[in-house]
């Protein structure tokens, strides 16, 4: 697998860009996900004998792209884990809008999973979901946003924007948008390095549509 686009590793993490339309971990489709392929990439490149550990520890949708952090050891994972529970492990996303937006809100909801979607709930059936946004750039009636999880739901982004009829383009499963990529994408990971206990931060521009419709993404922060 040389065609990772590895941003970085050492002997306790490994940090990755997520292709689009690529899993984070193996499902009954039997597509080769990205969890298999670093542990063949880590078995190619330093020879491993036997299995090779790669822990996940957070998910990205199948078509979101963007960067994921993996652990190489079960420690690491422990940690990282830890860390997403007391929501010191920050995630930040740049997403396109269909429309114009506000230039910036914070959309507060529950949600319940049903199958394979989300839905709007209530409190008593759902989970408690908060986003912030704001708006960088607005083309051809595209909003492109940068979104701070407060919480990680399922479909989270994707359904909090569509309720308030603001989809995402290229959302086939909440929009009926087929045959785009989905403008969602994971730049932004901040977390506490598992045993080094550094502030790592790392920051991954997508260069694919429909982001290329906008310019100096790498001015954002």
């Amino acid at each position: 697998m040389n065609n990772l686009n590895i941003i970085y590793e050492d002997n306790h993490i490994i940090v990755v860009e997520k292709p689009v339309n690529m899993l984070s971990q193996s499902d009954n489709t039997k597509d080769l996900d990205l969890q298999t392929a670093l542990k063949m990439y880590i078995k190619e490149k330093y020879h491993k004998p036997g299995n090779v550990y790669i822990g996940l520890v957070h998910r990205l949708d199948r078509p979101t792209g963007g960067l994921m952090v993996f652990a190489r050891t079960s420690k690491s994972a422990s940690r990282l884990s830890e860390e997403i529970r007391n929501k010191s492990f920050k995630k930040s996303y740049l997403a396109v809008i269909n429309g114009k937006t506000k230039e910036k809100d914070t959309l507060e909801d529950y949600l319940e999973k049903q199958g394979n979607i989300s839905i709007i709930s209530t409190k008593e059936k759902g989970k408690y979901a908060k986003l912030d946004y704001e708006l960088i750039a607005y083309k051809d009636n595209l909003s492109l946003v940068k979104v701070n999880l407060e919480t990680g739901r399922n479909h989270q982004i994707r359904l909090q924007f569509k309720s308030r009829n603001m989809p995402l383009y290229g959302d086939n499963k909440y929009n009926n948008e087929k045959n785009k990529n989905l403008g969602l994408y994971a730049y932004k990971l901040e977390f506490t390095h598992p045993t080094k206990k550094e502030k790592m931060v790392f920051i991954n521009y997508p260069t694919y549509s429909p982001f290329n419709k906008f310019k100096n993404l790498s001015q954002i922060d």
